[in-house]
């Protein structure tokens, strides 16, 4: 049996995530990747380098930065600075800060944005210089130090997180790959790599895309609305109502039955669609494992679009579709039990 396209975890930061780098490289995965959402999780530069000290193979990324988050320099300096940990092993995503900005209350950077903070990056971690702007005030920078400080060196590999074109035509522009969260339709993978591909105007290759999900693999018999199912994908689930309470624009957009997890959401959590402080509610235990009591929100229509549920073969069959469309490697968040579902991804893509 044929091997299916490259398999990775995403996880959030937290004490003890190197040993589940450790497990992830053990199993054979390809890349370990670790959230940017500040004021929600740990830092993944912090948990990057205790993964980059337990590990010696396997890939290390960002997922993902902004430059709504960190300046361009603090961020090269991490990166560059992990490089060094783990010469040539290092991935960064970098998005328009969509979900860590509206934990914060505030709203995402603007694609133009997005794309200088990309090209800086790129730069400063080849160890060029690059134009850094505060205000009306422009000076250039660069590292003064390399070598044993960070390692501008070996390449650090970029994408940039997509929904839509404007994002992927970034990426084009830049020459990055694309990354994206929870998007299973092989012909939206599509439309952002024509996307891509008229910005690039047909210079380079078709640089990497992952696709961040969450899985759960049946067994025989099993409710693939069941508990374990909704367990496994419940998180992202939750993500999407939650975005959804705070962008009435976007809950207006969903069905009748979306809508109205959303409005048992909202009540749930104690809070309005217009309250100002919502988000210091909505974001609680964003991207973790599900409380039991909010296993009715993971509505089935939910994990159907954003989720892997099924047996192995349907699975299979369902990832040579999104292969088709170029996605080049599946990323996992595992939530109920790390270890177990990081062995199931394994097994899925392995022969």
């Amino acid at each position: 049996m044929e091997v299916l396209m490259r398999a990775g975890v995403v996880v959030t930061a937290q004490a003890g995530v190197e040993d589940l780098a450790v497990r992830a490289e053990e199993l054979g995965l390809h890349s370990f990747w670790v959230y940017d959402t500040p004021m929600v999780h740990g830092d993944p530069f912090v948990a990057l380098s205790l993964c980059a000290k337990a590990t010696s193979r396997i890939r290390l990324g960002i997922a993902v930065t902004s430059p709504a988050l960190r300046s361009a320099p603090a961020a090269a300096s991490g990166l560059a600075s992990l490089n060094a940990l783990a010469p040539g092993r290092v991935s960064c995503g970098v998005g328009t800060g969509n979900t860590a900005r509206r934990t914060l209350g505030m709203r995402p950077a603007t694609a133009a944005t997005l794309e200088r903070f990309t090209a800086a990056l790129q730069d400063l971690c080849a160890g060029r210089t690059t134009e850094y702007r505060e205000g009306d005030r422009v000076r250039d920078i660069r590292f003064l130090h390399a070598g044993g400080h960070v390692n501008t060196t070996e390449p650090i590999e970029f994408v940039v997180a997509a929904l839509g074109p404007e994002a992927a035509a970034v990426a084009g522009r830049r020459g990055t790959g694309l990354i994206s969260f929870g998007l299973m339709d092989p012909a939206a993978w599509r439309a952002l790599h024509d996307a891509r591909r008229r910005a690039a105007q047909g210079t380079g290759g078709d640089p990497g895309s992952y696709l961040v999900t969450a899985l759960h693999v049946l067994g025989e018999g099993e409710d693939p609305h069941g508990d374990a199912a909704r367990d496994a994908t419940g998180h992202l689930a939750l993500s999407l109502l939650a975005y959804a309470a705070d962008t009435p624009a976007f809950a207006g957009r969903l069905g009748p039955g979306e809508r109205e997890a959303v409005r048992r959401l909202l009540d749930r959590r104690g809070t309005t669609a217009t309250a100002p402080d919502r988000y210091t509610k909505l974001y609680r235990g964003y991207l973790c494992r599900i409380a039991p009591e909010d296993r009715d929100l993971v509505l089935p229509s939910l994990m159907d679009m954003l989720a892997l549920v099924g047996t192995r073969d349907d699975l299979r069959a369902r990832l040579r579709t999104l292969e088709q469309a170029d996605v080049g490697e599946l990323l996992v968040q595992p939530v109920a039990d790390p270890p177990a579902e990081m062995a199931q991804l394994a097994k899925l893509l392995m022969p």
